[in-house]
């Protein structure tokens, strides 16, 4: 009930915003971009997509060597679509990811403990990108006094995000899930779903202890991928900035896509941070000088790519799914043929 008040309230701040600046306004400064804009503005999410894929593929097991690197993308895009659209924030579509996973002959226990260190590697990346961004808007901060409080809240943000996964990655290399499981039995709570699966946890304990072992080298690769990735998404900032009209420069746009990426992980519990992402851009932009129709158009282009990418997601689990129901069928008929 709190996650759709949040949704309405920060849908509502958009739709005043836009009331307020005029709708005819930000529509003329959309249409400049024109189709072929449009289609460049894409570019950036694909290679940040083609390279999260890499980042992924880093992670793993010996058991997924043999998948194409499309099939890794397509599974990757079909996980990344469940994140975006439903209540289980930016996790939801990494249980996905490991069950695509087995339909190419790999055991979800290695599937999991794929998703499981990709996902640290990449909110690693993602503080060290956020870090960046900071750095450069303490720059801005100082040349023109404004970004502070913004800068500020970021800063003291992902000192937590730092702490946190610094947590999470000590917690995995001592056993995460075999402890959460131990904890619910010292408290009292049996989950029977946890219970009756405890070798399996207990085995992907082990298997990402010895990813990290004797994967330093992967570990590493996957976090600097990841970090190219959220670079790629800079280049994005900059392209709008620059059809817009604005003074766009490299610098900015890799701060305001840090602080961008700062906005959308604070709100992680809004279904695809809806609204909150959207007044917060429009705000970050205009703590970067930029006018109200610019700001909000923006905050609106980068929703169009969002949901180009929500569209291919969901063709992509349509399509994995669908073939993954066909597997049964294939290889009863082919069995039936044989004999």
């Amino acid at each position: 009930m709190l996650k759709l008040a949040l949704i309405f309230a920060g849908l509502f701040a958009i739709a005043l915003i836009v009331w307020q600046i005029g709708p005819e306004r930000i529509y003329d400064a959309a249409v400049q971009l024109g189709p072929v804009a449009l289609v460049v503005l894409l570019i950036p999410s694909t290679i940040m997509y083609v390279i999260e894929a890499y980042g992924w593929k880093a992670t793993l097991g010996p058991s997924a060597k043999d998948i194409p690197f499309w099939r890794v993308l397509a599974i990757k895009t079909a996980g990344e679509v469940v994140n975006l659209t439903t209540p289980a924030g930016y996790i939801g579509g990494e249980p996905v990811k490991a069950y695509l996973l087995t339909k190419h002959h790999v055991p979800m226990v290695e599937g999991v403990a794929s998703v499981v260190i990709a996902k640290t590697t990449k909110t690693i990346a993602e503080v060290l990108f956020i870090l960046l961004g900071i750095t450069l808007a303490f720059w801005r901060v100082d040349n023109d006094g404004s970004l502070g409080q913004t800068v500020v809240m970021a800063l003291v943000s992902v000192a937590v995000l730092f702490f946190v996964t610094a947590s999470l990655v000590f917690a995995q290399r001592r056993g995460f899930f075999t402890w959460l499981l131990e904890i619910t039995r010292t408290i009292g709570l049996k989950i029977a779903f946890l219970e009756s699966r405890e070798e399996q946890i207990r085995s992907l304990d082990r298997m990402i202890l010895d990813y990290y072992r004797h994967n330093r080298t992967a570990v590493y690769s996957s976090t600097g991928l990841f970090f190219l990735s959220w670079m790629s998404e800079a280049l994005e900032v900059y392209l709008i900035i620059w059809y817009l009209g604005g003074p766009a420069t490299v610098l900015s746009a890799i701060s305001i896509n840090a602080l961008s990426v700062f906005i959308k992980g604070g709100s992680f519990f809004i279904p695809g941070s809806l609204g909150a992402q959207d007044v917060g851009n429009f705000f970050l932009l205009k703590d970067f000088g930029y006018s109200d129709v610019a700001s909000v158009t923006f905050a609106l282009v980068r929703r169009y790519r969002e949901l180009v990418w929500i569209v291919i997601g969901l063709l992509c689990l349509a399509t994995l799914r669908g073939r993954a129901a066909a597997i049964p069928s294939e290889t009863t008929h082919g069995s039936g043929h044989d004999s």
